[in-house]
């Protein structure tokens, strides 16, 4: 039916790829496009023989110009981002010289500086609406399906939600004393990063790790989590109307934050330069490259994910709570698509996204996140693409 660029060849590009490969009804043809070209070309072998029709190519996709002549060349009816978040806005800069829908999964962060937020996607509403194609952001799980999630709340199960919590757990185990289940830049500014949470039209800041509440995930059992600043918490309070509580959980073994907290205190997890050898080293980038690759973690890692989000707010004048999840296996992940739960959680609504956005069942010009559109659809692709939801009318809340 259609022509995707896939920008990226990670692990969440891995699973997206092979996602579009078994809905090759949508997905007719797919051009894979990293700095590196070997590993699209590897991908491209273990696919081979589908009826998708599957393309490589070298791009640097910090190069707008390089962008634009790769989207040109190929005319793609979707450009689907898995690459850096570094990398968003000369990519959409790309999709608008051509004209181009864009999908993405995280939202643009500066690479000087630890900090992300949609204000730098958002601020390209009006230049995509006057050019008449669509910008969806944030089609991974947290954020991506947490918003579909949310929309599919208020548009079944009440009038009006109050409250939000996001609850993100991973029971899985790698068997490393310390790795990261993706990208280890991203993952540990992330983590490092102050927390914080909307409360009746303000933002509240809170200190690394310093707000910790236990949790009983089914499937996974009884884990620590902690209070993270996460940028579906940005979308969701401008886009869900009657808010006045969203929090964003995220699940810790101890041994990660104890190896976390030495690297960070003899300062391995900086972004500014240092000298090294006579030339400048970033330590974190350093640190990422004698960490695991999280693409190997695959065949390593057992147990499962569980994430989800509890909702409390009124319908029809009464006091109602409902949580809305997934359960992932690591495992189960791997023998079908040869990643792990991580990955696979994202790359599943990665694919959906574009697929919604390039048969025009998601389509509006202008920029986007997955919440403002119909839930649906999306709830409906999760069930059939391999990320079923579960549902619980009586959840045991998060004080």
């Amino acid at each position: 039916m259609g022509k995707a660029l896939i920008i990226g060849c990670g692990g969440v590009a891995s699973v997206a790829i092979h996602k579009c490969c078994q809905n090759s009804d949508v997905f007719s043809e797919i051009l894979i496009a990293s700095r590196t070209v070997a590993k699209c070309e590897a991908l491209k072998e273990k696919l081979s023989g589908g009826q998708t029709i599957i393309r490589t190519a070298p791009v640097d996709a910090d190069d707008t110009a390089q962008v634009i002549a790769l989207i040109e060349g190929f005319k793609p009816d979707v450009v689907l981002n898995l690459a850096l978040p570094y990398q968003d806005l000369t990519i959409m800069e790309a999709c608008l010289a051509t004209r181009t829908p864009y999908v993405d999964t995280a939202n643009y962060e500066p690479r000087e500086t630890a900090k992300f937020e949609y204000s730098w996607q958002w601020a390209y509403h009006d230049r995509f609406k006057e050019a008449g194609i669509t910008a969806l952001l944030g089609s991974g799980f947290d954020p991506g399906v947490t918003g579909v999630f949310s929309a599919y709340a208020l548009k079944h199960h009440f009038d009006e939600i109050h409250e939000i919590d996001i609850l993100d757990a991973n029971g899985g185990d790698h068997g490393y004393p310390f790795a990261t289940n993706f990208n280890p830049e991203i993952n540990i500014r992330e983590v490092t990063a102050k927390g914080s949470y909307w409360d009746n039209g303000h933002w509240v800041e809170t200190e690394p790790m310093e707000i910790k509440r236990v949790y009983d995930f089914e499937g996974i059992g009884q884990k620590d989590m902690y209070l993270l600043h996460h940028e579906e918490l940005e979308s969701l309070a401008k886009n869900i109307p009657g808010i006045r509580r969203i929090r964003f959980f995220m699940t810790f073994g101890q041994s990660y934050l104890t190896h976390l907290k030495c690297l960070e205190n003899v300062g391995m997890t900086a972004i500014e330069p240092v000298m090294f050898d006579g030339r400048p080293i970033i330590p974190l980038q350093f640190l990422k490259a004698v960490l695991p690759d999280p693409a190997s973690l695959g065949p390593r890692t057992v147990g499962k994910t569980n994430i989800g989000c509890i909702f409390k707010g009124v319908k029809e004048g009464r006091p109602k709570t409902y949580y809305l999840y997934n359960i992932c296996d690591h495992q189960a992940s791997y023998r079908e698509v040869g990643s792990q739960a991580i990955s696979y959680t994202t790359g599943v609504p990665a694919m959906i996204g574009a697929m919604l956005v390039m048969t025009g069942a998601w389509s509006r010009p202008g920029v986007y996140n997955v919440e403002q559109f119909d839930p649906d659809p999306f709830m409906d692709a999760l069930n059939r693409w391999g990320l079923p939801w579960q549902e619980d009318f009586n959840p045991v809340l998060v004080d």
